[in-house]
């Protein structure tokens, strides 16, 4: 005799398919010649009526045998009571389980795998049937992440289940960055709510109300959910967009024939059924299903039907009940069996069995059931279900439907474990756009999501990347560096490279540093065809014409290598750039010092048998510019041995290129040579300042003197701004001071000359 505890089906259509079920599965027992031939089962129904205190009711009554409630007491005669298949739900599970327990009576569930009641020294003589839903969490993040949904709400039930999917919930929604909204138990036993709303939160809720405004919400229910038997049916619109996640159930073969004669028998026009689509889906050809089709209620086929007298695809539970007779079953048989083979020997043992012995056969109990399904009743056993995604439209108060849009196989490789089909799903009544479910607006690209302090992590500002950053990607966390050779766009969202670019003499500050270089080197020229032209003149003789001829020659050289800094770098130019111009500017302020150190000998060394007029030989001057040259020779040739210049691609100086320099490749050399002409100019120019009070008929010492602050202003200019110089403006600074240093020796100390030689002869005599 088998015990079984369902719902009221009063109240909820669907639950009249289990009433079904029972019937449809005993009548393949009894036909079945393999399993418990000539044994007669025998069946009690009672209403469980979906509470706590009704189903103790009705476990104590079948367990009294009596309408009287009567603990410990069997009035039941001869009937032989063997088990219990019963509990919807996980709450009704447990106060029939701890009741059915005290007796050692199986139990089975139908409901909903709860892994809180697999604890067997609590449940110790309870069994579940269902499908175990520990991937559930994971399919609907994947259905979130799909649709790019990250702030949406949960509710559960405040039992053991709900709890425990909403661990898993938010296990997989961190993993996923997706975010709640708002988190609610609904308590199993509050009777009363109050609600402080308005109309359409009202609505949200199922509640009526006069004046009906449709609201778009996008409802995920899971598959013992069901969402289409709600009390006020004139508010489907409310429940439109709904997706549901049932676990893919195997059609048994002859249920839908029996059902439909069970439908036809009943001739009841009074309930409900959702026209249900094929589980044979497909993306592609769902589309080109005509909407009349679909939703026509002169359909001849049954299937495509919208109003029904009840469901003729088997539900979850009603599988789940319909393995558990199955289950009930092989247990009994191998009991009866192994009973059976013990009293063909001899042995006494009564062949009648007791509940209790069924225990050790149903934890072993494995068959395939009429759709070809393995079935465990040891759930550590079961594999993981698949599960179906559905999509419920409302149409009207007389016409919903459900059909397939996709699928979740937890044990598929990753990448073919998630499929829908979101085309064919029918999101509302306004149009087919998905609806938005996001705290922010996502960020476009060029942006960076700035956290909001006390929010969640979904709620966010959108940043601009800084400068020199981009993002390439929608809702980007960090902004990225462009590569060294390449530069944001103006939107910074993608790196453009960069152009390679030199102090080229095509653009305007290389024209204008050519055309002065050159200009200054002519105009040097000229100086020195002017004193060659007058050599035999007093002011040329007095001035020593070669030392002259020498200086105006390195002066026109100095102009003239400020031209290897313009142009595209070669080999030749990064060793010739800084040396050429150390040693060319040496032999100049050489050169000046030579001058006026003959200068102020020649006017102070006067008196006859002076050891100093040995310095007055004419060669003195040529081994003054040779030791001094050559000194700053060596430390060029030291420097090129060493740490040689070397070319360099400066690529930060300028945002969108590269500017190709040469790198000086020992600071410490290149100052050094620097230091080393500052020390000789700043020789000649003290030297000159003593001699300022030379004779006023000739100022040499003056025009020395002037010569050597210019130079030594423009070195010392140069020294800071160089150093905070980038790019081309390095060398343009670089230029700039060789250009004005060399033209301040020439215009001071020869240009006056030239006035006197050409202007004024009359004054170019020997005193």
């Amino acid at each position: 005799m088998f015990y079984a505890i369902l719902p009221y089906p009063r109240y909820l259509n669907k639950n009249y398919q289990q009433l079904v079920v029972i019937a449809f599965t005993l009548k393949e027992i009894i036909r079945n010649p393999h399993l418990l031939p000539n044994i007669s089962l025998g069946l009690q129904i009672y209403n469980s009526y979906s509470s706590d205190e009704r189903t103790l009711e009705s476990s104590l009554r079948w367990l009294s045998g009596v309408d009287q409630l009567i603990p410990n007491y069997n009035c039941r005669g001869q009937d032989k009571n063997l088990a219990v298949i019963g509990g919807a739900t996980s709450a009704l599970s447990v106060q029939m389980g701890t009741l059915l327990a005290l007796y050692h009576f199986p139990q089975i569930s139908y409901g909903p795998f709860d892994p809180a009641l697999t604890d067997k020294v609590q449940f110790r003589s309870f069994y579940q049937m269902g499908h175990k839903e520990s991937s559930l969490p994971r399919g609907i993040v994947r259905l979130l992440v799909y649709f790019e949904w990250n702030w949406i709400g949960l509710v559960v039930f405040d039992d053991m289940r709900g709890e425990e999917f909403l661990r898993e919930m938010k296990k997989e929604m961190i993993k996923n960055r997706v975010c709640a909204s708002f988190t609610e138990k609904i308590p199993l036993k509050v009777k009363v709510i109050v609600i402080h709303t308005d109309t359409d939160s009202l609505i949200i809720l199922g509640s009526p109300t006069d004046h009906f405004v449709p609201t778009k919400k996008v409802w995920i229910v899971t598959s013992h959910s069901d969402i289409t038997q709600r009390p006020f049916d004139h508010h489907g619109s409310t429940f439109h967009t709904t997706l549901f996640f049932p676990y893919v159930i195997s059609q048994i073969p002859g249920y839908k024939s029996f059902i439909e004669e069970k439908i036809v028998d009943a001739n009841s026009s009074n309930l409900l059924l959702r026209a249900i689509q094929p589980p044979s889906f497909k993306c592609s050809s769902q589309s080109e299903i005509p909407e009349q089709e679909l939703y026509s209620p002169n359909a001849s086929s049954l299937e495509t039907l919208p109003l029904y007298s009840l469901e003729i695809i088997m539900s979850s539970l009603s599988y789940n009940i319909y393995n558990a007779f199955y289950a009930m079953a092989w247990a009994l048989h191998e009991m009866l069996m192994r009973k059976s083979e013990k009293s063909s020997m001899g042995n006494e043992e009564s062949v009648i069995p007791h509940s209790w012995q069924l225990h050790s056969y149903l934890k072993k109990i494995q068959f395939k059931n009429g759709a070809g399904d393995q079935v465990f009743v040891d759930e550590n056993r079961s594999p993981e279900t698949p599960y179906a995604i559905m999509n419920y439209v409302f149409l009207n108060k007389d016409t919903e439907i459900l059909f397939y849009v996709g699928n979740f196989l937890p044990e598929a490789p990753l990448g073919q474990d998630f499929t829908i089909c979101a085309d064919a799903i029918v999101w509302d009544q306004w149009g087919s756009k998905v609806p938005s479910a996001v705290c922010s607006k996502s960020c476009p690209a060029g942006f960076r999501k700035s956290t909001l302090e006390g929010k969640a992590a979904c709620c966010f500002n959108c940043s601009p990347c800084s400068e020199g950053e981009i993002s390439s990607q929608m809702n980007a966390e960090q902004c990225k560096k462009c590569p060294e050779d390449e530069y944001p766009n103006e939107q910074r969202d993608r790196c453009l490279p960069k152009t390679v670019t030199f102090l080229d003499v095509n653009e305007p500050w290389g024209t204008a540093v050519t055309a002065v270089a050159v200009s200054l080197s002519f105009l040097t020229a000229l100086v020195l065809w002017v004193f060659v032209k007058f050599q035999e003149t007093p002011i040329v003789k007095a001035n020593n014409r070669n030392l002259s001829y020498l200086l105006l020659t390195s002066l026109s050289s100095c102009f003239l290598c400020s031209l290897l800094f313009v142009g595209r770098p070669t080999p030749a130019s990064w060793l010739l750039q800084q040396t050429v111009f150390a040693v060319v500017f040496t032999v100049a302020v050489s050169s000046i010092l030579a001058k006026t150190i003959i200068l102020v000998l020649a006017f102070r060394v006067t008196g006859p048998g002076s050891r100093m007029r040995m310095f007055l030989h004419p060669r003195v001057p040529y081994c003054v510019v040779l030791i001094c040259s050559g000194i700053q020779g060596l430390f060029c040739a030291i420097w090129l041995g060493t740490h040689p210049p070397f070319p360099e691609a400066d690529t930060s100086s300028e945002s969108r290129h590269i500017i190709l320099t040469c790198n000086e490749g020992s600071t410490f050399a290149f100052y050094c040579v620097l230091g080393y002409m500052g020390s000789l100019a700043l020789g000649s120019f003290t030297i000159a300042f003593l001699a300022r009070n030379l004779p006023d008929a000739f100022n040499e010492a003056k025009f020395i003197t002037f010569s050597m602050l210019v130079f030594c202003s423009v070195w010392v200019s140069f020294l800071p701004t160089y150093q905070s110089s980038k790019g081309k403006a390095v060398m343009i600074v670089e230029i700039f001071s060789i250009l004005a240093s060399s033209a301040g020796l020439l215009g001071c100390i020869f240009i006056p000359k030239c006035y006197v030689i050409l202007l004024t002869s009359d004054k170019n005599t020997p005193k």
